[in-house]
């Protein structure tokens, strides 16, 4: 589990790092303009960054039914070189998948200096902005999208639908409270993913001004990437401890500075 955990905090480093810079750069310096190859870069490297993350969502799902569902068989079956080649798998494939995308609409006439209506080069955004029939090109997005996000979308959930009917089975509250405990992260994570997702896909569907376009892609793109990594630390036993200890010193301190300040008030009042 770890392991893909670690695969997952990479991606939503390199997730960021492929639209936060530029953004800034544009909001703080009015820099808004991007070469035609640094933005097809920027579309081809965030699109497979979203792909992957939807593979390394269903590997998780996966590891989670092995561990929960045949506990006593899950060393055998994840073994340390199976999770190298799944992540490797995952990597591979992600990087593979928005290249026929990405070169159809490289192919597009784009005269001169285009406005694209984004913060970023997003492909429908980009699409959008060409001079000439973009039909296919949007109807081949559209169809890679829809590939990508319901097929893992499904096994994420035929996975889960295995681990209630397993967990369900067990006869102590207790270890079917560990087991779901166990998934809670990974459960809020999907979700956190697929909705941000949604509310990008629609903004772009539905009969929305521009803004709001806008602000549901960058919702998808920097939201999930910032709480995924909250989510799993927040799971974490020692980093809770550690932040009950943070909020008891806080609360601790404050008491100690009311009582200082009402000593102090006191002390002026008697007149030292």
């Amino acid at each position: 589990m770890y392991f893909f955990l670690s695969n997952l905090s990479v991606l939503d480093i390199l997730c960021t790092t492929t639209t936060v810079p530029k953004m800034l750069s544009m909001f703080l310096f009015n820099a808004s303009t991007i070469s035609f190859s640094g933005c097809f870069l920027q579309m081809y490297f965030f699109h497979s960054f979203a792909v992957n993350e939807c593979f390394l969502l269903v590997v998780m799902a996966y590891d989670r039914y092995v561990a929960i569902c045949s506990p006593l068989h899950y060393v055998t079956k994840m073994t340390k070189r199976k999770n190298v080649l799944i992540a490797a798998s995952s990597w591979i494939s992600a990087l593979l998948v928005p290249v026929p995308a990405v070169i159809q609409t490289s192919q597009l006439h784009f005269y001169g200096t285009i406005h694209v209506e984004h913060c970023f080069c997003d492909h429908l955004s980009v699409v959008q902005a060409a001079c000439s029939d973009a039909t296919f090109q949007t109807f081949l997005g559209f169809s890679i999208a829809m590939v990508v996000s319901i097929v893992p979308l499904m096994l994420v959930f035929l996975s889960y639908l295995k681990i209630i009917m397993s967990v369900l089975k067990l006869n102590s509250k207790e270890s079917q409270k560990k087991a779901f405990s166990t998934c809670s992260a990974h459960v809020i994570v999907v979700i956190t993913f697929y909705a941000s997702m949604a509310v990008s896909y629609v903004s772009y569907r539905a009969d929305m001004s521009r803004d709001i376009h806008v602000m549901g892609s960058i919702v998808f793109a920097i939201l999930t990437p910032m709480v995924n990594p909250i989510i799993y630390t927040l799971r974490n036993k020692e980093v809770k401890k550690a932040m009950t200890k943070l909020v008891h010193s806080m609360r601790s301190t404050g008491t100690l500075r009311k009582t200082v300040n009402s000593l102090n008030k006191r002390a002026m009042e008697i007149g030292f």
